[in-house]
């Protein structure tokens, strides 16, 4: 039975679970800010209660695995040491492959090869995936009998794009399958879709009954992470999904008032939490401390709560750190590497990796340390969840520009171009099935890609930095660029340039530099060498690695600084030693990187 929880500000210090348990767990939230860790501590801890309990990934990014210390696939494992707890990914492009065959196998050997293969292309786009792995998500959150064994189901979600998308799927597939009489979408025939209504449906009803599910909203006690929070918040409302509560991770104390560092980091916290917004304010609350050593390992995860005992008080001595001396080179600043980019005198400059890890901080003080420098520079984002006239503090700086991508402008401008381009062309019959084939989920990703190839083209006249997508997203795209021609040849026989000379340009390395940008810890790092294998197989070679927020540099006594100073050591190294052909460290700043004075100082520019 489900105890409810009235309204309230109350916050529970310690991680203690709530008093309310519903059958299903959802953890979500802005990318980087520990939605794994605790979907897994708190399956640890209603395992260890007695209870049977199945923790699915539903993140194309996830590190799931990593921090289990567990292979995982897509059917439930058992997880050694912690007696009833079972864990399985979702693997998209497996759940992808498996869609595709049930659909495309039955043609096999009945029609000709070529339409065989015409219908294999068709479901090659990024739609096909999102569908595919949402029909898995399906069978677990709808069909009962499937997990009817377990007590509890805890979903380790995606970051906010991609959770939001995925729980809006039901109803605007609902409202397409309606809307739709020509019997193809993006996603190829209908029928498999039609068959899968009833589960839909379903999960619908489940996602919005508070006496099925609880939404935890996981963030950081940060401006940017808690905003955040409170748009998804909101969104889920929308969407039906109202019994939320909300999760703050990694909340500092200092242990000693003579380290500046640490102080900083308090006060930090502590202003991004009296600034709470007022979308969270009833939420019930809980707040975790930030832990001193990695959360990876079952018994770090149980934990979670309770490492700060393991370390005594310093002394207040505080220590500088001397470094670690790279096999090849020393490792350069930020300023160094805005001083080697700003040498072509134009080109591309992407920032990319998992979210969380600074991209948007690091491509604004990229821009404007090369505005600094006397260049022309233009700043935008592909990513929905970013904030980048916040990191700019809405400060004006001559010869800087700065957009965004947003989804719902560029594809509004796409539908009416097409309308008035291919539209004129076709009788009333044809128009309104032209406009239906608009109305599909693929349009969007049409659009936004077509605006992120425009914003490459830039390049050719000055700087443009693009603050890109969380890693998944990022590859998606472009990944798009090989099937953009067939998909909008669907709706218009129009093929902008910049679209043409995309892929080219990408891989142009006079032309466009990557930067990987990640944090020093075990998953940002791991994920971001992922990155980085996906991007050679797309002959894509990244320029350098960034390791931001760095204690490595700074002076600190504070027990669980001194101590994540030290885990970082490895990370450092490994990054150095083994994946990055250069590598810059930035260290953690003690003044929010907000602002034209703030950014100056992440690249020691006064």
């Amino acid at each position: 039975m489900v105890i409810p929880i009235a309204a309230n500000n109350k916050e529970n210090r310690l991680m203690v679970l709530p008093p309310t348990f519903t059958r299903n767990l959802f953890f979500t939230g802005k990318g980087g800010v520990g939605k794994t860790s605790l979907a897994c501590a708190f399956a640890i801890r209603l395992s260890d209660a007695g209870k049977q309990v199945l923790l699915v990934s539903t993140d194309p990014a996830s590190n799931l695995e990593e921090v289990l210390q567990t292979p995982l696939s897509n059917e439930p494992r058992s997880i050694a040491g912690v007696t009833g707890l079972f864990a399985m990914n979702i693997d998209p492009e497996q759940a992808a492959a498996a869609y595709r065959e049930r659909l495309v196998g039955p043609y096999r050997g009945i029609l000709p090869d070529d339409a065989v293969q015409s219908m294999e292309e068709q479901f090659a786009g990024a739609c096909t995936l999102e569908i595919a792995a949402f029909d898995e998500f399906t069978k677990l959150l709808a069909n009962t009998a499937t997990t009817l064994q377990f007590d509890h189901v805890v979903f380790d979600t995606a970051p906010t794009g991609h959770t939001l998308r995925l729980l809006a799927l039901p109803s605007a597939w609902s409202g397409f399958l309606d809307s739709n009489v020509t019997g193809t979408s993006c996603l190829g025939p209908l029928a498999g879709l039609q068959d899968q209504r009833e589960i839909y449906q379903v999960t619908v009803d489940s996602l919005c009954n508070p006496e099925c599910t609880t939404l935890f909203l996981v963030t950081r006690p940060e401006r940017s992470a808690l905003r955040e929070a409170e748009r998804s918040s909101r969104e889920l409302h929308r969407l039906g999904v109202t019994n939320q509560q909300l999760l703050v991770n990694g909340v500092f104390t200092a242990a000693d008032a003579r380290d500046p560092v640490a102080v900083a980091m308090q006060g930090r916290c502590e202003e991004a939490l009296a600034e709470m917004p007022a979308g969270l304010a009833d939420l019930q609350r809980t707040t975790i401390p930030l832990s001193p050593t990695q959360m990876i390992s079952v018994e770090a995860l149980r934990n979670i709560d309770s490492a700060h005992d393991t370390f005594p008080a310093t002394d207040g001595r505080c220590f500088e750190t001397t470094g670690l001396t790279s096999p090849t080179a020393p490792m350069a600043c930020l300023n160094q590497l805005i001083d080697d980019l700003a040498s072509t005198g134009r080109g591309v400059i992407l920032t990319m990796g998992k979210g969380g890890v600074g991209k948007t901080t690091i491509a604004a003080a990229i821009a404007v340390g090369l505005v600094d420098l006397g260049h022309s520079v233009h700043l935008s984002t592909t990513d929905p969840a970013a904030h980048l006239m916040a990191t700019l503090d809405k400060n004006q700086l001559e010869n800087l520009t700065v957009s965004s991508i947003d989804p719902v402008q560029v594809t509004d401008e796409y539908r009416r171009e097409v309308l008035q381009h291919a539209g004129s062309q076709l009788d009333q019959d044809g128009r309104r099935l032209l406009e239906e084939d608009l109305r599909s989920p693929c349009t969007e990703e049409i659009a936004v890609f077509r605006a992120f190839a425009t914003a490459v083209s830039q390049g050719k006249d000055g700087f443009v930095v693009l603050d890109t997508a969380p890693t998944g997203h990022t590859i998606l795209l472009l990944d798009a660029a090989l099937a953009y021609h067939r998909e909008i040849s669907r709706q218009t026989s129009q093929l902008p340039e910049s679209v043409i000379e995309l892929l080219p340009r990408l891989r142009d390395p006079s032309f466009t530099r990557v930067l990987v940008i990640t944090l020093p810890e075990s998953t940002p790092v791991h994920e971001a060498v992922r990155l980085q294998q996906d991007l050679r197989r797309a002959d894509i070679e990244p320029f350098s690695w960034v390791i931001n927020q760095s204690l490595r540099p700074l002076k600190v006594c504070d027990p669980v600084l001194l101590q994540r100073q030290q885990n970082e050591q490895a990370y450092v190294a490994e990054v150095d030693a083994q994946h990055a052909k250069r590598t810059v460290v930035i260290p953690w700043v003690t003044t929010p990187p907000v602002g034209l004075d703030a950014l100056r100082q992440l690249s020691q520019r006064s």
